[in-house]
């Protein structure tokens, strides 16, 4: 095993763990084996004072401190040597990359266990359907991976494709079974029509299962899906009583959209604005017009720039009293330090390098430049929609609209309307990602659902709750459009979303890589434009 670097200035440190935290915001950081942290969901302040690198993490939890005199750089992975406050003895904290700590070995042990199960569920659930090619082998050609279970099922000259998933599985994995499992239809049936080996073979649909407990976001999904184009069952496996149980495909999933009320954004820039000063008085003149306030709700404002938010200010009670104080944090990313008289120097070296590193020329060895690529595109496309699509109205946008589910928790990216008054649910990603289509398709369900929703008011949900004030909302259903530079789209995206159902109107747009410094629309494809396979 590499040895610890310790001869390391305090500030390098700093600078290496504020990196890989960037890089890796979803990190898990462990102490003897065990996760103290999810990065997802913990926080962190770092400090590099006196020659001093001090680390303090947090979550609901726990909270902890050390001293940080050593590390060891790996590609998804960092040691630390730490030490306790009032302690000499080093001790070592791990930050992965990974959140699956099973190694190897063990995964695969239990991916073959769970195809021996299928192996012995498959003939008693489908009775006289053979089973051919049950595997969970790798195919990176094809987008697939070890986790999920695939095979045919053929009867004569019928067939259906086949996917499963076991509950070991992450959640996250689980509810990318049907992405998956699209591209494996769409594999069988080119195969199907291959002269050697396919038989001359209909695949006339696609069978899913997933693990009890596990199916809502599958089961929403599948609702609106082509049902012209393929049969779709879903399947709900009890490991306990060692059945699979075939599921309705509907629409009434509990993939649901609770609008908070929307605010007046004007009273809460006034409400705040001692402490938006107290911030921007910390930032060097000259880049003080480039910070963007952001109104999350009535009581805090966050800002940011080019769609990374380094300071937040709260107006709520002060501890122990019913006065009323501002609270302001600061820090990039899951960073969060405390704005005082002490750490003030810090949030004055924090802005300094920022506006050095994020800009339009910037570096992209630059972890500050790197980080959050999707708010950056975000924060350039909410204030320049109409640019993109000429039907878009250009205010109201809302961003990070909270979209929350039975299951899950998410924010839709952007939520804007047209000029026929028809609402937009924009998906956005900066970065190639498989799952881009249905996670899309997850917050257009939830958008659909609220402004079909009546109250006895005759007002839908949107319009009840205060968002697009003198806006006349149309009762057609939302249009969804996907924006992404042209080189990091999936290649199987346009896959996938030929199989969605012919009511979803959505647009495929693609931007030049250089949309940090000018947004371009490269080609764009809409629904009707791409054909059924």
């Amino acid at each position: 095993m590499p040895a610890i670097v310790t001869d390391l200035s305090a500030d390098t440190l700093a600078r290496e763990l504020e990196a890989f935290l960037g890089d890796h915001p979803g990190a898990a950081v462990l102490e003897d084996g065990h996760v103290l942290f999810d990065m997802r969901e913990a926080r962190y302040a770092l400090s590099a004072d006196h020659g001093r690198c001090v680390l303090q993490l947090w979550s609901e939890e726990r909270n902890i401190v050390r001293t940080v005199t050593g590390l060891d750089v790996r590609k998804d992975a960092l040691r630390l040597q730490v030490r306790r406050f009032g302690q000499t003895r080093p001790q070592m904290l791990h930050l992965l990359a990974d959140h699956d700590q099973r190694t190897p070995s063990t995964r695969a042990a239990i991916r073959s266990r769970y195809l021996k199960q299928l192996e012995h569920l498959l003939p008693r659930a489908f009775g006289d359907w053979k089973i051919e090619g049950l595997s969970g082998s790798m195919d990176l050609e094809h987008s697939f991976g070890p986790a999920y279970a695939r095979g045919l099922l053929t009867r004569g000259q019928g067939a259906w494709a086949l996917i499963a998933v076991n509950a070991e599985e992450s959640q996250a994995t689980i509810d990318g079974i049907l992405t998956l499992g699209l591209l494996w239809l769409s594999r069988c049936r080119d195969r199907a029509l291959h002269p050697r080996g396919g038989h001359g073979r209909h695949v006339e649909g696609l069978r899913v299962i997933v693990p009890e407990g596990h199916v809502a976001v599958t089961q929403s999904r599948m609702g609106w899906l082509d049902a012209s184009q393929a049969k779709w069952e879903l399947y709900e496996c009890d490991a306990r009583a060692d059945e699979l149980r075939e599921l309705e495909v509907g629409r009434n999933g509990n993939l649901e959209m609770r609008l908070v009320q929307n605010f007046d954004g004007a009273a809460a820039l006034e409400r705040l604005q001692a402490g938006i000063a107290r911030v921007l008085a910390l930032v060097q003149e000259g880049a003080r017009e480039r910070v963007e306030q952001r109104i999350h709700s009535a009581s805090t404002i966050g800002l940011s720039l080019c769609g990374l938010e380094f300071a937040r200010v709260q107006h709520g009670l002060a501890p122990g009293s019913f006065q009323r104080k501002d609270r302001i944090t600061f820090g990039a990313g899951p960073s969060e330090t405390e704005l005082n008289d002490d750490t003030a120097p810090m949030l004055r070296a924090l802005t300094s390098r920022l506006f050095e590193s994020r800009h339009i020329a910037g570096s992209v060895r630059d972890p500050l430049y790197r980080m959050q690529p999707e708010r950056w595109l975000e924060s350039r496309l909410s204030r320049a929609l109409p640019e993109i699509e000429h039907s878009m109205l250009g205010a109201p946008v809302y961003r990070q609209v909270p979209a929350f589910a039975a299951s899950d928790r998410g924010m839709l990216d952007l939520l804007a309307a047209n000029r026929d008054g028809r609402l937009a649910v924009v998906e956005l990603k900066a970065d190639e990602d498989l799952h881009m289509v249905l996670q899309g398709l997850d917050y257009w369900i939830r958008v659909h659902r609220a402004a079909q929703s009546r109250g006895a008011d005759g007002l839908n949900d949107f319009t009840r709750s205060g968002y697009f004030p003198g806006i006349s909302l149309s009762d057609r259903p939302p249009l969804l459009y996907f924006i992404a530079p042209a080189l990091r789209i999936h290649p199987a995206t346009e896959t996938v979303l030929r199989y969605l159902s012919g009511e979803i109107e959505w647009s495929l747009i693609a931007v030049g890589e250089g949309w940090r410094r000018s947004l371009e629309v490269i080609w764009r494809k809409r629904g009707r434009e791409i054909q059924p396979s």
